[in-house]
């Protein structure tokens, strides 16, 4: 097929509008398939994944026919997050109004850098980080950077307090590199999410000088074990404990960092949004004293991925850290977002959270954040009433338990992780095998936690049955 034919036929897709409407089928069958669906793949659609071509043909090859394999491949060979039974690496569920905006929002194909490049893109993010600020109880005026996850959030918000620190001192870290810079301490607690370790290693602040204070029975930080900090401190806390959702002790630390001209980050991927309910808002008091902050939308506010946050106070010190420049930029009169976030070009990711946010209200976010908890706790319960031990308070959206023995307990999990009834995965606490649940799913009810529960209960059986004591 020659260069004229193919751009020819190209040109015509574009003003068709029939592959949207297969696609749109082909999602109304997979999202009415959802609640009778696995948690995860089975062997059988694994294996037709094979069925995908592997070489890059020469020629084309007609849309409806690549959705058409898309589906009957790839639909049956994806994990159900967006259904109500699955448990894992707290991945949050999709809210229909984000689901659909994000939908509308790939057929705009917005480049999100700059206002000129897109007001549309650039008006949203910016209700979006009014919005939010005001929801989070984070202190007026803070901005906020629109990334892909937490783990990027969380690097933004460190540069900031790097580079920040270092400016105190007389030292332009962006101009100057750190070659020859003041020293950086970093604090934090041991059992800091690896998320901050990556960003620590990026930023040439180093995973393994850091300082960790020893954390208690739930996983907070101790805070009669926190080192004397400097002006020359980076704390980093954490807002929900990847276990355990345990809080870290933020109105006994903070204040004592603000005294010494530390800067603290507070790492809240999937728990700073509690702040965002009446009833659970006591866990996050003393977080608006900090001085950045990281969270996903993603997770427990289930918004469409990609869509992590970074809060920084200074407006000045976050856009310092993410300055660039270039004679061809064409800088607006509004929002720029690529002045807040590492990257240029980028998808409009704030349609799909602006969608979210408006379609929930302020006490829609109440409810789902409070419903998520609800069942967790429900699920901590169902599972104590059963003979299995719930390791630590389920405070949040996590739960931590264990069988008993070692033995015993990955056995159970590697059962019901076999079984699809869920899927939730495995941990260590306390140099122990430990089963880690997230309730991160809107979707999530009464029905949900008792089918998995008696898949617990099964798998256990199963477990005894086959001599694992």
């Amino acid at each position: 097929m020659d260069a004229r034919t193919i751009l020819q036929e190209l040109r015509r897709q574009a003003r068709d509008p029939a592959m949207l409407d297969q696609a749109r089928g082909y999602a109304r069958e997979y999202a009415a398939g959802l609640p009778a669906m696995r948690a995860v793949p089975d062997a059988t659609a694994l294996r037709d994944l094979a069925s995908l071509p592997r070489v890059l043909p020469a020629d084309p090859t007609d849309p409806a026919r690549v959705l058409e394999l898309l589906h009957r491949a790839g639909s049956p060979a994806t994990a159900a997050t967006t259904g109500g039974r699955y448990f894992g690496f707290v991945n949050g569920g999709c809210l229909p109004a984000g689901m659909a905006a994000r939908w509308l929002a790939d057929t705009w194909d917005q480049n999100a850098a700059m206002q000129v490049m897109s007001p549309a893109a650039a008006a949203l993010e910016d209700a979006c980080e009014r919005w939010i600020v005001e929801l989070l109880c984070l202190p007026a005026g803070t901005a906020a950077g629109f990334v892909g996850g937490t783990s990027v959030a969380t690097l933004c918000g460190l540069a900031a307090g790097r580079d920040e620190l270092l400016r105190r001192a007389g030292w332009d870290a962006g101009a100057r590199g750190l070659f020859g810079a003041p020293e950086i301490r970093v604090v934090l607690g041991e059992q800091a999410h690896a998320s901050v370790s990556k960003a620590l290693g990026l930023l040439g602040l180093g995973r393994d000088r850091v300082e960790r204070v020893p954390v208690d029975a739930q996983g907070r930080l101790d805070a009669r074990r926190l080192p004397r900090l400097d002006e020359r401190t980076l704390l980093v806390l954490q807002a929900g404990n990847v276990n355990t959702g345990a809080f870290d002790p933020f109105e006994q630390v903070i204040p004592a960092a603000r005294a010494a001209g530390a800067w603290t980050h507070v790492d809240g991927a999937f728990g700073l949004w509690a702040a965002a309910s009446p009833k659970y808002r006591s866990l996050t008091t003393g977080a608006e004293l900090a001085d950045s902050w990281s969270a996903d939308a993603h997770k427990t506010l289930n918004a469409p991925y990609d869509n992590g946050i970074v809060f920084v106070k200074s407006r000045e010190a976050l856009t310092a850290a993410m300055r660039s420049s270039g004679a061809y930029f064409v800088f607006g009169k509004e929002r720029d977002p690529m002045l807040y976030t590492p990257d240029m070009s980028r998808r409009a990711r704030g349609v799909d959270l602006w969608a979210v946010l408006l379609s929930l209200g302020k006490n829609g976010a109440a409810a789902l954040v409070e419903g998520l908890c609800e069942m967790a706790a429900l699920f901590g319960r169902r599972l104590a009433a059963e003979g299995f031990a719930v390791l630590t308070d389920v405070v949040f959206n996590q739960v931590l338990l264990s069988c008993g023995s070692p033995q015993l307990t990955k056995a159970t999990l590697a059962n019901v992780q076999d079984s699809g009834e869920c899927w939730c995965g495995g941990t260590s606490w306390n140099n122990a095998p430990a089963i880690r649940i997230s309730v991160c799913s809107f979707v999530t009810e009464e029905s949900d936690v008792e089918r998995s529960v008696r898949a617990f209960v099964t798998a256990r059986a199963a477990a005894k049955a086959g001599g694992v004591a």
